[in-house]
């Protein structure tokens, strides 16, 4: 069996060796356990038999949010990493409405090249409803050098501009002097992917452990990069947030319905305006993930072919649990969507950075699993099925 799937959902554990490009790692995964099931299942099975307490877990944010404010000596009581979509927008009016917080929303925003209208108008209805935001931008030249060259290294085109997102929160906590930071979900508990380095509660305290951003700037292995250009790709060093008595913490973690679909349910009641592509043109159901940019769907078409799963599986596993959906249909929309990239975004990506559609599939070439996938007639097809 190529891929060993998760009995109860559609996780599975192929990894890929990032020192050979095309070698994949087909050992048994800590992600399923000796029943054959993963951790998010081993967690949602938990939380069905009401063995996971959400009131004693508000009561410890209440306790987090009670310390920090001792120490606090800024006039916003904590800080929301957001983009205006919708596990930001949840985040917002959760810590604002639900937690009575006054939250300085913090966002980092695209080069104009690489931002579309629809997230500037989802960041722009979520400062609406009558919230503070902070917006950073950096340097446009160096962010797509930067994706360029993590492009070409890793075939991961956010690699570098991860860092700078999960990154240039805690820049400004420290600066304004801000002591908590809110983050979404530990994707400890929703997807395969997430690690116990990145914390196994609602600590986010070791969220720069997790493997994008893991090493910083220098792990990108780019020639004669200056401090002055990586300082905001660098996450500030665990003396520096222990300093500024820093608490950072998953948000997700303590509220009982936090999930993707209930996100996006809401964040559309209060305006948010989703795709309207279809999801054999972009690998995803729903439409309503990553809005602020296009370039993520590629992305997304690379991990599938690193890995052998994208952002279909992870939806389709959130409804399985959810009950949404079977996993026989789970089955078919995987097998039907996953991986699904439309040329044009690919065209979109070249122009960006300014290389052909033959110097792009090179890349992909470079770093496709070929124990996973085979080249027929000029595409990359499965040799597995979703089972």
């Amino acid at each position: 069996m190529l891929i060993q799937y998760c009995k109860g959902c559609l996780n599975h554990n192929t990894a890929i060796n990032p020192h050979k490009k095309t070698e994949a790692i087909r050992s048994k995964s800590e992600s399923l356990n000796d029943y054959g099931l993963c951790r998010v299942c081993e967690y949602e099975k938990k939380r069905s038999k009401k063995k996971v307490n959400f009131k004693n877990r508000l009561a410890q944010l209440d306790k987090i949010i009670k310390s920090s404010k001792k120490i606090n000596k800024s006039e916003y009581d904590c800080m929301v990493t957001v983009s205006g979509g919708k596990d930001s927008m949840r985040q917002a009016f959760y810590a604002r409405d639900n937690l009575k917080l006054n939250p300085l929303l913090v966002s980092s925003v695209y080069p104009p090249e690489q931002q579309h209208t629809r997230g500037a108008n989802n960041l722009s209805n979520l400062v609406e409803h009558g919230f503070d935001c902070l917006s950073l931008t950096l340097d446009p030249i160096k962010w797509k050098e930067f994706m360029k060259h993590s492009f070409f290294e890793f075939g991961n085109i956010f690699r570098p501009t991860e860092m700078a997102l999960f990154s240039i929160p805690v820049h400004v906590a420290i600066s304004y002097k801000i002591p908590l930071i809110f983050y979404g979900e530990n994707n400890l508990f929703t997807t395969v992917s997430g690690t116990k380095n990145e914390g196994s509660g609602g600590s986010a305290r070791t969220i720069k452990e997790g493997n994008t951003i893991r090493g910083g700037p220098k792990s990108l292995n780019i020639k004669n990069m200056k401090d002055k250009d990586s300082h905001f790709y660098e996450y500030p060093s665990y003396s520096k947030m222990r300093q500024a008595n820093l608490k950072l913490v998953y948000l997700g973690h303590y509220i009982e319905d936090w999930y993707g679909h209930k996100n996006a349910k809401i964040a559309i009641d209060k305006g948010l305006e989703t795709r309207k592509d279809k999801p054999w043109e972009m690998g995803d159901l729903w439409g309503h993930s990553a809005l602020d940019e296009d370039f993520r769907i590629v992305n997304q078409y690379m991990r599938y072919l690193k890995l052998g799963h994208g952002q279909v599986t992870d939806q389709v596993c959130e409804l399985i649990h959810q009950k949404m959906m079977t996993r026989e249909e789970a089955v078919e929309k995987v097998t039907q969507y996953d991986g699904r990239c439309d040329d044009r975004y690919i065209d979109q990506v070249c122009k960006f950075f300014d290389i052909t559609n033959k110097q792009f599939n090179n890349v992909v070439s470079d770093f496709v699993n070929r124990n996973l996938f085979e080249n027929i007639n000029g595409k990359w097809l499965p040799k597995f099925k979703p089972q």
